[in-house]
C-alpha cells in the first residue's frame, strides 16, 4: 500500500516544530522507523509531517550532577556506542543490542520509541525501571513528566497537542548500583515473546500489558506471586498468554540471580 497524501515541513529550530505542530493533523516525524510504517500501511493519516532530524542540540548526551541527559533524536546505534551510556546507565545498553537489526538501530532514536508507547519495546520498560522523567515542552512551557505517569496504555502516553518530547533524563549508576535486560524472542530481531528490564529492585516487564508493568518485591517468592497477578500478556500466534506469564517468572529468576550474586 501507498501512504496517504500530506504536507511536509522541515522546520530549522524547536521553536518553529512547535509552532508548525499547532496546526490541525500535525505529527512529528524523528526516525521514522515505525511512522513510516505505519503511513504505508495507512494506520496513520497525519494532515502535516513535521520532520524534526537534525534540530540542534537533540542528540546530545550529556553527564552532569548525578543525571544523564539525552536528547530525543539519539539513535539506538548512538546510545550504543556511547561510553557514557555503558558507564552511567549500563542497563539502557544491555537493552540496545535487543532492538530489531542495525539499520534500524541507526536510525530509530530514544525519543520516538518512548513516545511511540509500544508495549514490546524495550526503552519504555528501561525508563520506568531506572525511574526516568522525560522533557516535554510546548510552544510556551516546558513539563517534566515520571516514567511511570508518562505511558498510559496501548501506544498512549501523556504527550498532549503540540508537545514534542525533547530529552530524557536518567539517574546516573552510583556504586551499588546493578541493572540487568533480558529478553526472549523467536529469532534475533523479532519483538520480545516477554521482556525484563531489572535495575536494583525494580523489575519492569515489556509485553506483558499495554504499558510496561513494574513488579517489586522484598523475596524472590514474593516477586514471583507479584508477576502471577499483575502481568496480563496478550497470546499471539506461536504463545499462549500462560505460556509468555510462566516465561515471565523464568526471567525474572534469572535477574533476581543475576542482581543478588
Amino acid at each position: 500500500m501507498k501512504a496517504p497524501s500530506f504536507a511536509y515541513a522541515k522546520p530549522a529550530s524547536l521553536a518553529e516544530a512547535l509552532d508548525l505542530l499547532g496546526r490541525p493533523g500535525a505529527q512529528v516525524l524523528a526516525g521514522g522507523q515505525s511512522l513510516i510504517p505505519s503511513l504505508n500501511m495507512r494506520l496513520s493519516s497525519p494532515a502535516l509531517l513535521v520532520d524534526i532530524t537534525g534540530l540542534p542540540g537533540l542528540s546530545d548526551i550529556r553527564v552532569s550532577d548525578g543525571r544523564v541527559k539525552m536528547g530525543a533524536l539519539v539513535t539506538h546505534a548512538a546510545i550504543g556506542k556511547s561510553p557514557d551510556i555503558t558507564k552511567h546507565v549500563p542497563l539502557l545498553a544491555q537493552a540496545v543490542p535487543h532492538i530489531a537489526h542495525a539499520a534500524i538501530r541507526n536510525r530509530g532514536t530514544i525519543g520516538g520509541s518512548l513516545a511511540l508507547a509500544d508495549p514490546a519495546a524495550e526503552y519504555p520498560a528501561c525508563a520506568v525501571a531506572l525511574e526516568a522523567v522525560l522533557i516535554v515542552k510546548n510552544k510556551t512551557s516546558e513539563r517534566r513528566v515520571k516514567a511511570e505517569q508518562f505511558f498510559k496504555g496501548l501506544f498512549e502516553t501523556d504527550l498532549k497537542p503540540g508537545e514534542i518530547l525533547t530529552a530524557v533524563e536518567f539517574p546516573a549508576a552510583a556504586g551499588p548500583d546493578r541493572s540487568v535486560f533480558l529478553e526472549l524472542t523467536r529469532r534475533q530481531g523479532d519483538y520480545a515473546i516477554i521482556g525484563l528490564a531489572a535495575h536494583n529492585s525494580r523489575f519492569v516487564f515489556l509485553g506483558a500489558g499495554p504499558t510496561p508493568v513494574l513488579i517489586q518485591g522484598s523475596s524472590i517468592e514474593k516477586a514471583k506471586a507479584a508477576v502471577s497477578k499483575s502481568l496480563d500478556p496478550s497470546p499471539d500466534l506461536y504463545n499462549s498468554s500462560a505460556t509468555k506469564l510462566h516465561l515471565a517468572g523464568v526471567l525474572l529468576e534469572r535477574a533476581w540471580k543475576t542482581l543478588t550474586t
